[in-house]
């Protein structure tokens, strides 16, 4: 529920999800209010990435039952670019390189395909060069070819300086901080951060509890076996730290000592 109690910002109701006919999400409830960030833990193979990829449209992902409302409109049904231009914004574990096209003319593209007549085209490059200087990027950066020969460290900022341009309402951070040394990770959880508004909400996925030293959330959800096994305050990340996973399948099994 929203602190203001006005309606949500993100739903996802009963969501049951197949890829190649397995079953990888087994109905899954989860409500966001605006301001929020809401952090989702998990082992591997819990689910948590494919949670992120049907969210974001991702055509393997078959949604069979259930809904996914962003802002209160449904969009179970949209493609991926329909849900983008509606401000839902997906970082991905392990970015993709395309070769050929450079940072700087996939930055551009995608501030007028998601914003629009919002900035105006003399603004794009200021706002690109203002937000470069607040993660540390070097310029230069921009005449790469997007995610080609980039170290982890270089796509995350790069998926963070796109979430910082693109404004999103609904933000889905799939294991932003993998990868991070820990300074890189300072950076990162600090753009996080300063995203941070009362008309948007946050979607931490992660296996680590590192990044919640640094972004800290408002609900923390136990992903298992494809549904939320347990969900408590920011405390629960660090009980996690010190049970570890074994415990949330102890208590969702009735077999806690």
């Amino acid at each position: 529920m929203s602190g203001s109690g006005t309606k949500p910002i993100f739903e996802i109701r009963g969501l049951r999800v197949s890829v190649d006919g397995k079953e990888v999400i087994r109905g899954l409830d989860l409500s966001i209010g605006r301001g929020e960030v809401h952090a989702i833990m998990g082992r591997n193979g819990s689910g948590k990435t494919s949670l992120s990829y049907a969210l974001m449209g991702h055509p393997r992902y078959q949604i069979d039952t259930g809904g996914i409302l962003l802002d209160g409109e449904d969009v179970t049904a949209l493609r991926p670019d329909e849900r983008a231009r509606r401000r839902l914004f997906l970082a991905f574990q392990y970015p993709v390189a395309v070769p050929g096209v450079t940072v700087a003319n996939f930055l551009r593209s995608s501030i007028r395909a998601v914003r629009g007549d919002e900035v105006p085209p003399k603004e794009v490059r200021k706002l690109i060069r203002r937000e470069l200087q607040a993660l540390g990027v070097p310029e230069e950066f921009m005449s790469r070819s997007l995610n080609e020969g980039f170290s982890g460290g270089e796509k995350k900022r790069l998926e963070t300086l796109q979430m910082r341009l693109l404004e999103p309402k609904v933000a889905v951070l799939d294991e932003t901080d993998s990868g991070l040394d820990i300074d890189a990770l300072k950076v990162v959880a600090d753009s996080i951060e300063r995203l941070r508004s009362p008309e948007r909400g946050i979607l931490l996925i992660t296996h680590y509890q590192r990044i919640l030293n640094y972004v800290r959330p408002d609900r923390v959800h136990v992903l298992l076996d494809g549904k939320i096994a347990m969900s408590g305050d920011a405390g629960l990340a660090l009980e996690l730290e010190s049970r570890g996973y074994d415990w949330v399948d102890a208590r969702a099994t009735g077999t806690e000592a």
